[in-house]
């Protein structure tokens, strides 16, 4: 069913458009527009909005400026195209109509989508919006007659007087006890309870009990009231009355009050407990007894040359020393690993719990703002990207407290209706969740578990509602998997029928019919007007590139009251009458693109979504996720949450998930799991000043992005520069820059832009982030302070959001730089971790019991490569970067420097490594070796320093949690990485920062190119580049084993000791590189023409090299000996 659709108009119905921008029309409450920037200069040259627009008399006025409805037939695209104003104007129609929509309504401004940018009017078009389920209010008394609420604890649990759960208020119990006791119910005798109230003691209470309040007489003793009932039981104590009993031990007055309850008091939230000493100390022992053997090998190195192969020894050393280095690098931030444990119940507790100043018990925690991206449906496909997104919705978080944001950077229509589809698909989805407990909460994920779907399922109707939620899920998939060719075919009819009306309006107007015609090829929405993002077939304004700004609230903001559901009927797939069917918001955000504006990727996109995300929600944390990395746990914004609004936890300025991957073969070949920097370095670091960031499944403080530096942090830095820092004052958040108060408001516009909306929103995101003022916080909020319902979004707040994500915003700001995401690096987040580390902030490590978080990883050796090329580049750009760790301020604590010292360095060890794996086939080939006699010394110290690395791989394997198989996978890995994307990685750098030459990379597939096998990419060989080098160490290794083999064998008098130790190097460098080798044989033999191309061309030119080289040192008296001793028979 579709609905006609109407538009809005964001401009003045009858008075010019510069006259707009004049202060006097402005709304007071706000020093600047809120639509069009009156100080950009540009903006001023767009010209007047389009006659349509202006000629229509406004029907509702808002502080913003009026609205303007146009009925469906002034919406012609080929008028509004051929308009004479130089600005465009995109009129979207309503959503297709999936099922649970209604009449769009003029004031809610939640269902309309926004359109503008740079150049053009922006407009709001009403959508089509989601149809308000009937309440159903089912906690309420059982009398007939009677509409009060049921009894609750003080919990807020239900209360029932009666074993038969008799739902009854209290009105309506005294009025039972006072008429014989019975319960309305069962008709049975009430029991024992304790209730307060006018009739009271009518029941049978128990006598009251005559405690003793008793205090030390020790000053400062009784810091604060306690249950003394409870510390009677908790202590073994005894009591009577009008007396207590103390036990015999003297623990309470020693130290003022029992430790439990000083434990009650601080309620902490978090724990932090170290790695235990057993497995610690060795650890760091044997860290400094390598170190030593380490610096006496080198020495031994140095003082003892081969003077029959100099290079060979110096190439040796130079190599050995940057290993050293790099290994003190790497080891050092491993000395203080720790773990962190969260308590969910306090949190609750403490944030959810009836009090006077919150007896309704709503959530008092803050919001937050989930950000997903994506930016090709290609490579990225709408089903992965919706399931990520139904897993979001579904999350154990207040509802009203959660937002979700969509970037959609590539402004592709496919994924616009596919997050349609799964909006609607939510409001079964997530009821289903809430009623059964399901984990995971992604339906592909979840209906794709093995084992039994009813373990620990105690509800009878989940059988039948997880068979009708399989059916629409089966029935989403199929729909969303056939929006590409809908959308297509759909564009094509609505095209033909566009050229056949030209056609006809030519030859009407006595044109010369032979003259082509210049229809555009639209991408057509549903209700046939224009798509205003990216086109099929990219045109003028709608390129990939190229297109306007668009914002659609696909959910509006949820109420803060309980919405219960109905029951089972035709209406309603399943009984959700006991269950909360409230959804979270849900936005669509494609930010504008022009020509000639670096839009600065992922980065870029991200920044747009806190702007956004600001004005419209505000939540005081950012949570962002990839598109392809769902919520795996639904406690996991909980759990993050525990540590922001612990003691202390003003000053973390985010927290890092580990990633977890699926879809990786069991013995994980190319070690996609990465368990060795995500459960060693990652944990070793938390016991520092806290984890890097690494791109997803990260909880960001709001401010932190903002470029504020920590409370209660030392204000100095190295150069030293004005510091912003967060002050405790009546506003909540102040900025102090050593200036004026007027100077200082001039640099919020060349700070974070012109939009005052934004900078009014500053210090109500700080004030939300605070935890609770108790004892030991410096800087807290009151209790239930965050219990007011949110401001509903009007037109005004979506249209001022289309300002902020405009192409030009971020001009003459500090946007990219000291504030939010960095630009200028292809790692961006892990200069965005370091900027605020930089800053004074700490991070934190989040390992939960059950994984927050799972994603895809790609299984083919290409793309891993590629996916490690990438890493690996951005490092080096970090390290010539004014980003590189040698010029971070005295904040950053010495070993987190050395561990950001080393992300940008790891790569140039690739050069070193490269080297070094030549080094033993050179040595075969000629019969030297680094070290001119294998003596017991040099011996003694390769044992060492093998024995204590392995050592120190089993404690961190103990103290991490991996397994050996783990650990070995990640060398291995590193050899291949070394020798291949890092090594082209460091020239890619060297080029970009010597020559300019910025590197593109392409988004990793998602999808697997064989349904019928999990891992068919595997096995799929794609050449690249990237393969060549660990390809020519393999073949250069071979040749040199069978010729060193070959030359000992007939030799007159061989060398065993050299050829066992070169054979013994070459195959340990086999050994590193053997799943290399066997990702290029395919699967079942089918190995690509090319492996045998580049091996046979390797083969023989590496012989002929050697060939060459060793006739050389013929003479005649000797033959035609090959490599001195070695001749032919």
């Amino acid at each position: 069913m579709e609905s006609p659709a109407s538009s809005v108009s964001i401009s003045s119905s009858r008075r010019p458009f510069r006259e707009l921008l004049s202060p006097r029309n402005l709304n007071t409450s706000i020093d600047s527009p809120r639509f069009l920037p009156p100080r950009s200069p540009r903006f001023l040259k767009s010209g007047t909005p389009s006659p349509t627009a202006c000629s229509t008399p406004p029907s509702h006025r808002s502080p913003g400026g009026s609205y303007v409805f146009m009925p469906r037939e002034g919406n012609d695209p080929g008028r509004e195209a051929v308009s004479t104003a130089k600005n465009y104007t995109v009129l979207i129609p309503p959503t297709p109509d999936p099922g649970f929509l209604a009449a769009p309504k003029t004031g809610d401004m939640a269902s309309a989508m926004f359109t503008g940018g740079f150049q053009s009017v922006t407009r709001g078009h009403v959508m089509d919006q989601m149809k308000e389920a009937k309440v159903v209010m089912t906690l309420s008394c059982a009398i007939a007659g009677c509409d009060g609420k049921a009894m609750k604890d003080e919990m807020g649990e239900d209360l029932s007087p009666c074993e038969c759960a008799f739902r009854i208020c209290r009105d309506c119990y005294f009025d039972a006890i006072n008429n014989g006791g019975k319960c309305p119910g069962c008709k049975e005798m009430y029991k024992v309870l304790d209730i307060e109230g006018p009739n009271a003691e009518t029941l049978p209470l128990p006598a009251p009990r005559r405690l003793s309040l008793l205090r030390s007489n020790q000053p400062g003793s009784m810091k604060q009231d306690f249950d003394h009932t409870r510390w009677l039981y908790e202590t073994k104590g005894t009591y009577g009355y009008g007396n207590a009993l103390w036990p015999k031990d003297d623990t309470y007055f020693g130290d003022g009050m029992p430790s439990s309850f000083k434990d009650k008091a601080r309620r902490p939230l978090t724990r932090k407990t170290n790695v235990s000493a057993a497995i610690l100390s060795p650890y760091r022992l044997l860290v400094f007894v390598r170190l030593a053997a380490l610096g006496l090998f080198i020495t031994w190195r140095i003082r003892h040359p081969n003077p029959e192969a100099m290079w060979l020894w110096g190439l040796s050393i130079v190599c050995e020393l940057w290993f050293a280095f790099s290994w003190i690098l790497d080891q050092l931030p491993k000395l203080c690993p720790v773990n962190r444990t969260t308590n969910l119940a306090v949190l609750k507790d403490e944030f959810e719990r009836p009090t006077a100043k919150n007896p309704k018990g709503r959530s008092d925690l803050p919001g937050i703002d989930i950000f997903v991206s994506t930016a090709d449906p290609e490579k990225e496909p709408s089903l992965v990207t919706a399931n990520t997104i139904l897993s979001i919705l579904a999350a154990e978080y207040p509802v009203e407290k959660l937002c979700c944001y969509l970037s959609d950077d590539g402004g592709s229509l496919l994924t616009f209706e596919a997050l349609a589809e799964a909006a609607s698909f939510s409001r079964i989805w997530v009821p289903f969740c809430r009623k059964h407990s399901i984990e995971p909460r992604n339906p592909e994920a979840y209906f794709m578990l093995k084992g039994d779907p009813t373990k620990n399922k105690v509800r009878a109707d989940f059988v039948k509602d997880r068979r009708r939620v399989k059916r629409e899920y089966d029935e989403f998939k199929v729909r969303i998997n056939g929006l590409g060719d809908a959308i297509r075919r759909r564009s094509d009819a609505y095209n033909a029928h566009e050229e056949i009306r030209a056609k006809r309006i030519q030859v009407d107007s006595g044109c010369n019919p032979g003259e082509p015609l210049n229809v555009p090829k639209a991408t057509w929405m549903a209700d046939g007007t224009h798509w205003p993002g990216t086109w099929l077939s990219s045109g003028s304004e709608h390129g990939r590139g190229d297109h306007a700004g668009i914002i659609q609230v696909m959910l509006a903001p949820p109420s803060t009251e309980h919405l219960m559901g109905s029951a089972d009927n035709d209406n309603n797939l399943i009984d959700t009458s006991d269950c909360d069917i409230r959804l979270p918001m849900l936005v669509y955000v494609s930010r504008e693109k022009r020509a000639g504006y670096d839009h600065n990727k992922k980065a870029g996109a991200m920044n747009a979504l806190v702007r956004t995300s600001a004005i419209m929600s505000n939540g005081a944390f950012i949570l962002n996720l990839d598109c392809d990395h769902y919520v795996y746990n639904s406690l996991a914004f909980r759990e993050g949450m525990c540590f922001m609004m612990d003691n202390g936890g003003d000053r973390i300025g985010f927290v890092q998930f580990p990633q977890r991957f699926e879809g990786i073969d069991h013995n994980d070949r190319y070690a996609n799991h990465n368990t060795v920097f995500f459960d060693v370095n990652m944990r070793a670091l938390d016991g520092i000043q806290g984890p890097v960031y690494v791109g997803t499944g990260c909880l960001f403080r709001r401010v932190a992005l903002y470029g504020f530096d920590p409370p209660r942090c030392k204000t100095r830095s190295c150069w030293n520069r004005r510091k912003t820092r967060l002050t405790k004052k009546n506003t909540g958040i102040s900025m102090e820059e050593n200036e004026d108060d007027l100077e200082a408001q001039t640099l919020l516009p060349k700070r974070y832009g012109t939009s005052t909306s934004f900078v009014a929103s500053i210090s109500n995101a700080e004030f939300q982030g605070r935890p609770l003022s108790g004892q030991g916080v410096m800087l807290g909020r009151p209790a239930a302070s965050l219990i007011s319902p949110r401001e509903p979004l009007d037109a005004a707040t979506v249209a001022e959001a289309i300002n902020v994500i405009s192409c030009w915003y971020e001009d003459k700001t500090e946007w990219g730089q000291n504030v939010g995401w960095t630009y200028g690096s292809v790692t961006e987040d892990v200069v965005t971790g370091y900027t605020m580390h930089n800053k004074g902030w700490k991070s934190v490590y989040c390992v939960t019991k059950r994984d927050a978080f799972r994603g895809t990883a790609p299984i083919n050796l290409t793309d891993r490569l590629h996916q490690v090329l990438r890493w690996a580049t951005g490092s080096v750009e970090i390290f010539y970067s004014r980003n590189n760790a040698l010029f971070a301020s005295t904040r950053m604590k010495f070993l987190q420097r050395i561990a950001y010292l080393n992300v940008g360095i790891y790569p140039f060890t690739s050069i070193f490594l490269t080297v070094y794996c030549f080094l033993p086939a050179l040595s075969l080939l000629t019969g030297k070796f680094i070290v001119q006699t294998l003596n017991v010394t040099f011996l003694v110290y390769l044992l060492i320093i093998t024995v204590t690395i392995c050592l120190l791989a089993v404690l961190e394997i103990r103290w991490s949690g991996i397994t050996l198989d783990e650990w070995w996978r990640n060398e291995q890995f590193w050899v291949i990485g070394g020798t291949s994307a890092h090594l082209v990685a460091v020239f890619q750098g060297l080029l970009k920062v010597i020559a300019g030459i910025d590197i593109s990379f392409t988004l990793t597939s998602k999808n697997s190119g064989d349904e019928d096998d999990e891992f068919a990419e595997l096995y799929m060989v794609k050449w690249s580049a990237l393969m060549i080098p660990p390809l020519t160490i393999m073949m250069v290794n071979l040749i040199a084993i069978a010729v060193a083999v070959s030359r000992t064998v007939y030799s007159p008098v061989p060398q065993w000791s050299k050829l066992l130790g070169g054979v013994f190097f070459s195959v340990w460098v086999l050994f590193h590189l053997y799943p290399f080798s066997k990702g290029l044989m395919g699967r079942r033999r089918r190995t690509p023409t090319i492996i045998f191309v580049w091996s046979g061309l390797l083969a023989i030119v590496i012989s002929l090299l050697w060939v060459s080289l060793s006739s050389s040192s013929l003479t005649p008296d000797k033959g035609m000996g090959i490599g001195g001793s070695f001749q032919f028979p």
